[in-house]
């Protein structure tokens, strides 16, 4: 499912953004927790203090991570004003945008306290009742950093800062046959 795939690489992104969050803040972490189904799942957790984080994610020096700025093909925004719609959605009231309804798949995007929210149900089995379930949760504050770099990049450094003045927030959860995610940020040097 495309809508799936897309909103589990942005909330990932968006927790890699928290890596970096500035040091004069309230110590915060980085919380990601993986758990595998299945009789030989796997389950990772991974805790990390941000203060850390900060100091390593502008080492990291690849092809389209640089200086904590992740470069973007210009083909994926090419035809769309990324900037303007967050834009349009930031200065709107809160609302449900919209609402997809079918027998498979539901879809909500909505504003509300702040957040962009989106969330997603697709009927896997219906018979069994099984649904898969994405739930991202992005202030607005951390998107308008997110986008504040140039034209075709991503700057995670500037959405971290912006994601420690926020507060403890749940980014995406993802629960499905095969796995269930969960990324957040708090001030907890465990996980729940």
């Amino acid at each position: 499912m495309v809508t799936k795939r897309f909103l589990i690489a942005f909330g990932t992104i968006l927790a890699l953004a928290s890596l970096a969050l500035a040091a004069d803040v309230e110590t915060k972490w980085l919380h990601v927790r993986v758990e595998e189904a299945g009789e030989q799942g796997e389950t990772v957790r991974i805790n990390l203090p941000l203060s850390l984080a900060e100091k390593v994610l502008p080492a990291i020096n690849t092809k389209q991570l640089s200086a904590g700025k992740v470069k973007v093909e210009e083909a994926k925004f090419k035809d769309v004003d990324v900037r303007a719609i967050l834009e349009a959605l930031r200065t709107a009231p809160e609302h449900e945008f919209v609402t997809v309804e079918g027998p498979r798949q539901n879809v909500r995007v909505a504003k509300s306290g702040g957040n962009l929210l989106i969330k997603v149900r697709e009927m896997k089995d219906k018979e069994e009742g099984k649904t898969e379930t994405v739930d991202v949760s992005v202030p607005f504050t951390v998107m308008d950093a997110l986008l504040s770099g140039g034209k075709d990049e991503l700057d995670l450094l500037a959405a971290v800062r912006a994601l420690g003045t926020v507060g403890d927030t749940v980014l995406v959860t993802v629960d499905d046959q095969k796995s269930k995610v969960r990324i957040w940020v708090d001030s907890q040097s465990a996980a729940e």
